[in-house]
């Protein structure tokens, strides 16, 4: 099978290539950060480039993974997410890749998000659109719940377990940006790639109706992650006095349609120690 996956340099996207490839298939990479003109948003003098290389990849695949998205962690969002700039690109994104999927009819899943049942996110409403979107092409969409990994560059898209391991190992503290009351289901990317590899082989049997949550199952307080990091870091940490500005301490439990299929493996200690060794190198 040849698998092109849309944003391969993404948190999910770098690791679900080398899934695939441990799998014994052949996986596409496709994203901006590799090539300027893989950017899906077909923006720039060079468009018909552009729209030319994507159309080529999607005609010579055989099943594509659609997790290409202007997104980041809640500093980011926090941020970004209420700007134009944001839902242009988010939108720019669908118009021009749904259109190629609507034509050449391939098998695909997209990657939305929990927020997308947040009516006051501009990030889950972009992402409800995408789910609308593939409804009408009979794709699978599934809702990924706060999906944590190993990152390489820490910044201002960097999620919150990448941002406290880097400031226990570099700073030898950690300082929260929020107090830590909200919760969040935490799941190792490892996780994500084996369930979305799942339904990808599930494809033709997967009921059209259903959502999919792909989850941890399991809610956890960021603070609690504060508080893990430093016991396995060796460290301190010092909550913030601000409040959740992206979710709101909005919290709803996931379905679970996905678990007759796969189940999560790794639990939020074994991952945060994954990641620390990696960030050691």
């Amino acid at each position: 099978m040849r698998y092109l996956i849309l944003g391969s340099e993404g948190q999910i996207g770098k690791h679900l290539v080398q899934y695939v490839r441990r799998q014994g298939h052949e996986a596409i990479e496709y994203d901006i950060r590799r090539d300027r003109h893989q950017d899906l948003r077909l923006f720039g003098h060079e468009r018909d480039r552009k729209r030319h290389i994507l159309e080529k990849s999607v005609a010579n695949c055989d099943f594509i993974f659609f997790l290409a998205w202007d997104v980041g962690g809640s500093k980011y969002l926090s941020g970004a997410e209420s700007s134009f700039g944001f839902i242009h690109n988010n939108t720019a994104i669908m118009n021009e890749t749904f259109f190629m999927l609507k034509k050449y009819k391939k098998p695909f899943i997209f990657t939305s998000s929990q927020m997308a049942a947040m009516a006051h996110s501009p990030y889950g409403n972009t992402k409800l659109v995408g789910e609308r979107f593939t409804r009408t092409l009979n794709g699978i969409f599934v809702r990924l719940w706060n999906v944590y990994g190993y990152e390489k560059k820490v910044d201002e898209r960097s999620h919150v377990i990448t941002d406290f391991v880097n400031m226990a190992l570099n700073d030898s503290i950690i300082k929260m940006r929020t107090d830590g009351a909200e919760t969040r289901q935490f799941l190792y990317v490892e996780d994500c790639c084996e369930a979305l590899f799942v339904l990808s082989n599930l494809y033709d049997e997967m009921p059209r109706c259903n959502e999919f949550h792909v989850s941890s199952y399991e809610w956890t307080s960021i603070e609690k992650i504060a508080e893990i990091v430093s016991t396995l870091c060796s460290c301190k940490y010092i909550k913030g006095i601000s409040k959740d500005d992206v979710q709101m301490a909005i919290q709803h439990d996931p379905n679970k349609n996905i678990l007759e299929y796969w189940k999560p493996k790794i639990s939020i200690v074994e991952g945060i120690s994954c990641i620390i060794k990696k960030m050691k190198g």
